[in-house]
């Protein structure tokens, strides 16, 4: 360590300069340098960057404004897409109940039809055995006379009056038929 000491001492007798510190006028011009270029960045350089982050800071701000309403707008489309969804899905619901009611009312309404109807066609079936009927025992008595007068026509072997003989069968069948 003594070695060091009397090599800086016997430098600084010397008048020699440090290696390492620059010169007094180099740090004066250099001190003045910098602070011209600072000077001269500070009033052309600075503004127009501050500026420049400034509209950065702006825009990013209003894109994150706008991505909010976005965000926000597609959740409130999404709510109303929800609400009509469930609207329709009531509807859906309702309309269905509607035709189940009108269906049954339908059915309800032709299986009275169809019981009107049978009834009416059982009245008609009714009526046309009732007249069918009725033709059928005047052929029969008609058929019947008319045998019982063939019959008595042989058996008496005599011709006998038609017309009076039809009379009193007819009376005959009466009391039969009653």
């Amino acid at each position: 360590m003594s070695t060091v000491l009397f090599a800086a001492a016997a430098a600084s007798s010397s008048g020699s300069s440090n290696p390492i510190l620059p010169a007094t006028g180099e740090i004066i011009w250099s001190v003045l340098s910098f602070g011209l270029l600072l000077v001269l960045l500070g009033k052309w350089a600075y503004p127009p960057v501050k500026k420049m982050m400034a509209d950065r800071a702006d825009k990013i701000r209003g894109d994150l404004d706008a991505a909010e309403l976005a965000k926000a707008e597609a959740q409130r489309t999404l709510e109303e897409y929800r609400e009509q969804l469930a609207q329709a899905r009531r509807d859906a619901t309702h309309i269905l109940d509607e035709a189940r009611q009108t269906a049954e009312a339908l059915r309800v309404d032709l299986l009275a039809k169809a019981e009107e109807d049978a009834a009416t066609i059982r009245v008609r079936n009714e009526e046309a055995l009732r007249i069918e009927r009725q033709r059928v025992i005047a052929e029969l008595r008609a058929e019947v006379g008319s045998l019982a007068l063939e019959l008595a026509e042989k058996i008496i072997d005599a011709e006998v009056d038609r017309a009076a003989s039809q009379a009193l069968i007819d009376s005959f069948i009466s009391e039969i038929g009653s």
